[in-house]
Formats: structure tokens, C-alpha cells, sequence
């Protein structure tokens, strides 16, 4: 065969090679499926808060929750106030409520009373709950909470976002839930209806450390009185 159509024939053949492998992959070595530019891997849905599982949301009837394990539950404190087990109780999320839903939902007065669990529900998982966190003193005293509260967007009936809250420091044995935590839940409520925070900001902090929430917000008296 000829010098010149032997080198023909291999000028023809490494043509073909890198057509077809241009046209397999990408520049990013994924398959060309003709979003070019588009990223290797989908974006997190609008409003995510980053390891807060989602709930199942409100229900129009609502069934007693399953509870982890008698004694597999610990409770932890800061600032000697009880925090849950964040591998029990990392909370849950209402999928109803979003940054662009707000106003319609947990910033509309009466959302939550809507949404509540009825106690003929909340008193048999609380007394399952105690039982999970090995508490052993009056059920009275203590609150069946929300971790991510309903305020904040929280799920209403989800066992991942309630836990049995032992009352906090100083309170009076017999006189029932009175927890510093709801005070913070309200604050906080308020900063996001304002437009102060965001939600997922406020569920995430309430959510890893009630206790430091609004430190770690940036909210302060004088931001609430605005």
C-alpha cells in the first residue's frame, strides 16, 4: 500500500476516535444528555434546612407515633437546661411551611392551633416518650415538646420532633410545664415574621442548641422592639 493512503487511512481513523469520545462525555466527564453547562449533580430544593428531616406535615386525623426504645434516649444540658438526644429527636420539619409561604402559615394568627395534635393523641406518646428518655419524675411538670416548634415550622405529630422537655431550672414541683425554652420559640417567632431572620436559620438553630439560638441569630432586645 502507498506511504500517502496509508497515512490517509490513519489521519481518517484518529478523527473517528476523538468524534466519538467528544461525543460520549462532556467536559465534565458526564453523560452529554444535552443540558450543557447544566451542574453534575442537582441543586438542594428551595428552602432546605440542611439535616432537619422532613416531616409528614398536618394531618386531618392524626395516629399515636411510634417511640424509640425504652431507655435509648439521652438528655443533655447546657447552661443547665435539658436539650434532647439528637439521635432521637433531630427534629422534623412541616413541609406546609416555607420562606415564601410564611404569611399563610406559622406568621397567620390561629396556624398552629389548626395543626395541633389532640392531647387524647400527645398524652399516650408522651408517656411512651418518658419511658424512651428514662424519665422518671411527674409527667405533670413536664412538657411534651416540640423541638422544632410549631411556630417555627416544625411537624406537628412527627416522634422525630417531640421529646419529653424536664422542666427547667427553678421551677416549682406541681405547677406544671413552664419551660424557658417557650419564651425563646416565641422570640424567635417573631424575628422570622419580621423578616429579621430567616426560617431555616431559626430552625436550625433552635434545632441543634435552644439554648444558644438567639446568640447565635443575632437577635437581641433592642432587634425585637423594632
Amino acid at each position: 500500500m502507498p506511504t500517502t493512503i496509508r497515512r490517509s487511512l490513519l489521519v481518517l481513523a484518529s478523527a473517528l476516535l476523538l468524534a466519538s469520545c467528544s461525543g460520549s462525555k462532556g467536559s465534565t466527564g458526564q453523560q452529554d444528555n444535552g443540558n450543557k453547562g447544566a451542574p453534575p449533580s442537582a441543586a438542594a430544593p428551595s428552602g432546605a434546612s440542611g439535616s432537619i428531616p422532613q416531616g409528614p406535615g398536618p394531618q386531618p386525623a392524626y395516629r399515636v407515633q411510634p417511640q424509640p426504645a425504652p431507655g435509648s434516649c439521652h438528655f443533655r444540658y447546657e447552661h443547665n437546661q435539658p436539650l434532647p438526644d439528637p439521635s432521637c429527636t433531630p427534629g422534623a420539619l412541616n413541609p406546609k411551611v416555607t420562606q415564601a409561604t410564611l404569611a399563610s402559615t406559622i406568621c397567620r394568627s390561629g396556624y398552629t392551633s389548626g395543626i395541633r395534635p389532640p392531647v387524647s393523641i400527645t398524652s399516650r406518646e408522651k408517656e411512651a416518650n418518658a419511658k424512651s428518655y428514662g424519665y422518671t419524675q411527674s409527667l405533670r411538670d413536664a412538657e411534651y415538646d416540640h423541638l422544632v416548634s410549631l411556630e417555627l415550622g416544625g411537624d406537628p405529630n412527627d416522634a422525630r420532633n417531640l421529646w419529653v422537655e424536664p422542666p427547667s431550672p427553678g421551677h416549682t414541683p406541681g405547677s406544671g410545664p413552664n419551660n424557658d425554652k417557650d419564651k425563646v420559640e416565641a422570640r424567635l417567632h417573631s424575628a422570622v415574621c419580621r423578616n429579621q431572620v430567616t426560617l431555616s436559620a431559626a430552625q436550625q438553630a433552635i434545632a441543634h442548641d435552644w439554648t444558644t439560638a438567639e446568640q447565635v441569630l443575632g437577635i437581641t432586645k433592642s432587634s425585637q422592639q423594632k
